[in-house]
């Protein structure tokens, strides 16, 4: 089956892979009934050009063995509204403004049409050896990501049985409408209240959808293999109301309190908007029927190249390494500083000793950048430099000697300074009674 965009573009690509498949190939191929007539007036070969009536549409799944789809995501959704319960394999062609699932270049399309119908990769078998294959088989294939999809059903107030149900590929949404009021919401998972929703909607998205309506709401993105739902509030009244993921396993109601101010309204892909009036529920739960879709590469590269391709994801200028001269430089630098510092404080340690001190050099290391110099020696703790404990206690010892009985200010004589010149711990002197009053 081949289909594409709706419109007069894209018209003679259509025809180009209809006369392909039709000529080349030798297969029988089936279009909507609006393009069956453009096709015939094309000249293409009646015998082997087929349509469908509304009557026959439910059925297309057992005369369709692959979807070729012209044009962009919107053609694929298109595919999916098509076939209500199992659908076949979908090759889709990069002809639209985005196409995130639009993995192969319609330049090459009869390659990557020969590669779908005979196979072109050796894949791994799951339910048999491939030594009980026929000699004459073709143990070749096509990689594929099944896609899940979500089964929706409306129930209208008071009623048991759904009203109407859909597959969706990306989302269900469930908005405000034209209302100038929030919606109001009760959300249910497997009959269990979870929360009110007071926003302007509130979506369900499977992985596919993540990148779609989801994404531009602030939901995550995710991988089209991982199974869950996407929960996505639109612009909730709340800071604390975040997208969560969902296990595949759940059913989901939203329903229409009887206390709301006003009805909502459901959308499903963007199609069938209908509104809800008060007591009407929408329930959502993951499809039997996944949207298997031919892949151009395989399940991850084919998702990563889209994210890079269409939303420039991780995109950034890459930070410039450091320049081999520039790093010598710096090292230079600091050894050169290193060392006129324990210079220095070598040249105060033989001072110290020609005066009788009783401990070894003063230092403190050399000050650390974001770090204060006088706040390691004052912890007397910090041993990160080249200046050992040891050291930092002579220099204390050091300067309790000097300062012993000096008063620490000439205005205050009563104040002055005591230590002990074998630890080096200084203490301020009590003052006397005459220097308090």
């Amino acid at each position: 089956m081949v289909i594409k965009k709706l419109g007069r573009e894209l018209t003679h690509e259509f025809m180009e892979v209809v006369e392909y498949l039709t000529e080349a190939e030798r297969m029988h191929v089936v279009v909507e009934p609006r393009m069956y007539d453009e096709a015939l007036a094309a000249g293409l070969p009646t015998d082997r050009l087929f349509t469908y009536t509304p009557q026959e549409a439910t059925r297309l799944a057992d005369y369709v063995d692959f979807v070729v789809c012209l044009g962009g995501d919107g053609v694929i959704l298109h595919a999916s509204s098509l076939f209500r319960r199992h659908i076949p394999p979908v090759v889709s062609f990069h002809l639209g403004s985005m196409g995130f699932l639009t993995n192969h270049p319609y330049p090459d399309f009869r390659k990557e049409l020969r590669q779908v119908i005979y196979g072109y990769q050796k894949l791994a078998t799951c339910s048999m050896d491939n030594n009980d294959l026929p000699a004459n088989s073709n143990a070749l294939g096509v990689m594929i990501t099944l896609r899940m999809r979500l089964s929706c059903s409306i129930v209208r107030a008071g009623a048991q049985e759904p009203d109407q149900e859909y597959e969706v590929l990306n989302e269900i949404v469930v908005d405000r409408g034209s209302n100038s009021f929030l919606t109001n919401i009760e959300a249910y998972i497997n009959g269990n209240f979870i929360t009110r929703v007071q926003a302007d909607g509130i979506m369900l998205a499977t992985p596919t959808g993540s990148t779609a309506y989801s994404v531009a709401a602030g939901g995550s993105m995710v991988h089209p293999n991982v199974q869950a739902i996407l929960l996505t509030p639109i612009c909730p009244h709340s800071l604390n109301f975040r997208p969560i993921i969902l296990p595949d396993y759940i059913e989901m109601e939203l329903r229409v309190p009887e206390t709301s101010r006003v009805s909502a309204w459901v959308c499903f892909d963007g199609k069938q908007r209908q509104e809800l009036h008060r007591g009407d529920s929408v329930f959502v739960r993951m499809s039997e029927n996944p949207v298997p879709t031919i892949n151009r590469a395989d399940l991850t590269t084919d998702w990563f190249e889209s994210l890079e391709r269409c939303f420039r994801w991780s995109n950034r200028v890459e930070q410039k390494s450091f320049q081999e001269d520039w790093i010598m430089s710096e090292a230079q630098q600091q050894q050169q500083y290193r060392s006129s510092y324990y210079d220095r404080t070598d040249d105060a340690g033989s001072n110290s000793d020609s005066n009788g001190s009783s401990s070894a050099a003063a230092g403190a290391s050399p000050p650390q950048a974001g770090n204060s110099s006088s706040g390691s020696s004052s912890r007397g703790s910090d041993t990160s430099g080249d200046v050992n404990s040891s050291q930092l206690s002579g220099s204390l010892s050091g300067l309790a000697s000097s300062l012993n009985g000096r008063p620490l200010h000439d205005d205050h004589p009563d104040l002055s300074l005591s230590g002990d010149v074998h630890t080096g711990r200084l203490e301020p002197s009590t003052p006397t009674a005459a220097g308090r009053s």
